[in-house]
């Protein structure tokens, strides 16, 4: 078999068979597929697509290239969730210990924020003596005895993956529905949970910005994952503006343990109970979604998803009193306020722009090894529908290097937009889709 016939092939229009996928998949850590004939198919794929079928095996392909987690030594039914990438996107903090705190094990294992958008494990290191890094035996002994565990991605986790990612990023094929939902779904199904909630974002600061592709994008990675053994749901949700008010790191796990205090912003409040709902349904917590809701609304009024968090960060190291003491957070040395220049309705907030100033200010990295200010951020004061006087503050920026508030002031300031008139507060969900399947392996 030579990789050449297969870009061909592919390059024709003809689908390719299990067999050739595995050796495509193989080639790419072996040598045996050149940079340049993996980037060739990665466009021959761009322009003629794949089938579900040849989807789902290179989703398995790749998921099976390098380390997988088994978890059946985890009690009970695992559930997951995981979100495409946003701006202010600090759910996981919230509904990790909110699903843990109604009996259902979360084993988790997340990312870092690269380019706008941020990542758990950042946002958990900012937390004093949090340590994401654990073996695998303290991993899911840590989920038997308080129901929650959450790690970085292990390195060698879908590494054929990796290799594919890099030549796409470069090669204008990063817009593929097939080779996006596969290299989501082969790091998220090596993860080992036995169901997953997927959050698909939606708009100015997501990955997807139009609704249809996004639609294509959930029902395509349900599908795959349905069909490779998992049990599967998703969701479409704004991302036009940023979730909550908070973007960063010590500031976002403040907002999050706002909202497990239910104290929260509304819309970050709503998502949190209706993924988590999706999660305890999928795991047979209850019978519909609208009794899990409720049982979720419960655990946050209650204090019982507070707790679980305490709970959580105490377990790896982190110091609880957190929950109780935010200024032991990170706190930013240098601060200063943007203002609206007129008065009206706040008619944009973008998410992009809002990340980008937060990332320019420290908060995330353009580089995969960059190091990050724990403290940087943005704090949105004013958000789309709500009105504001000339002079009245929108943000504020948060750094502890005061040479980042002149390049972060302008991207920052070009986020907003102030109107006459009202503006409609757009909805968190955009689409609830309801495309729940049950795995049929």
């Amino acid at each position: 078999m030579r990789a050449v016939d297969l870009i061909i092939k592919k390059r024709d229009g003809h689908e390719l068979t299990s067999e050739e996928i595995r050796f495509f998949v193989r080639g790419l850590l072996s040598g045996e597929v050149a940079d340049y004939q993996a980037s060739a198919m990665c466009m021959a794929i761009f322009f003629r697509g794949l089938t579900f079928a040849e989807t789902r095996e290179l989703t398995r392909e790749m998921m099976c290239s390098g380390d997988t987690v088994d978890l059946s030594a985890v009690r009970g039914f695992k559930v997951d969730k995981h979100s495409t990438g946003g701006v202010g996107d600090k759910t996981t903090l919230v509904l990790a210990p909110l699903v843990a705190s109604l009996g259902v094990p979360v084993a988790k294992m997340s990312g870092r924020a690269l380019g706008h958008t941020g990542g758990t494990i950042d946002k958990l290191e900012s937390i004093p003596g949090f340590d994401p890094v654990m073996p695998r035996e303290r991993f899911i002994d840590s989920v038997n005895r308080i129901g929650i565990a959450v790690i970085g991605q292990s390195q060698e986790l879908a590494p054929a993956d990796k290799v594919l990612y890099a030549l796409r990023d470069v090669t204008g094929t990063v817009e593929s529905i097939p080779l996006i939902a596969s290299s989501i779904l082969s790091k998220k199904l090596a993860g080992g949970a036995d169901g997953i909630v997927l959050d698909v974002k939606c708009g100015s600061g997501a990955f997807m910005r139009e609704l249809d592709q996004a639609r294509l994008l959930a029902e395509t990675m349900v599908c795959i994952g349905n069909g490779l053994g998992r049990k599967m749901d998703a969701m479409i949700t704004a991302m036009d503006q940023p979730l909550g008010r908070a973007v960063g790191n010590s500031v976002e796990v403040d907002e999050a343990i706002s909202t497990l205090k239910n104290e929260g912003p509304g819309d970050l409040s709503h998502l949190c109970v209706q993924l988590a709902a999706r999660m305890l349904l999928m795991s047979g917590a209850a019978g519909t979604l609208d009794e899990c809701a409720l049982l979720a609304e419960r655990s946050l009024a209650s204090g019982a998803a507070l707790e679980k968090f305490r709970e959580f960060v105490e377990n790896q190291g982190g110091d609880p009193t957190v929950c109780d003491t935010p200024g032991i957070m990170p706190r930013a040395a240098c601060e200063e306020v943007i203002v609206s220049h007129r008065a009206g309705t706040v008619s944009r907030c973008d998410a992009f722009l809002v990340g980008r100033a937060a990332m320019l200010l420290g908060a995330g990295r353009l580089k995969k090894d960059e190091p990050i200010d724990h403290s940087a951020g943005v704090i949105v004061y004013k958000k789309i529908g709500e009105s504001v006087e000339s002079g009245e503050p929108i943000a504020k920026m948060l750094t502890s290097e005061p040479r980042r508030l002149g390049d972060a002031r302008p991207v920052l300031e070009n986020a907003f937009a102030v109107t006459d008139g009202p503006v409609a507060v757009p909805p968190v969900v955009l689409d609830p889709l309801r495309i729940f399947c049950s795995s049929q392996e």
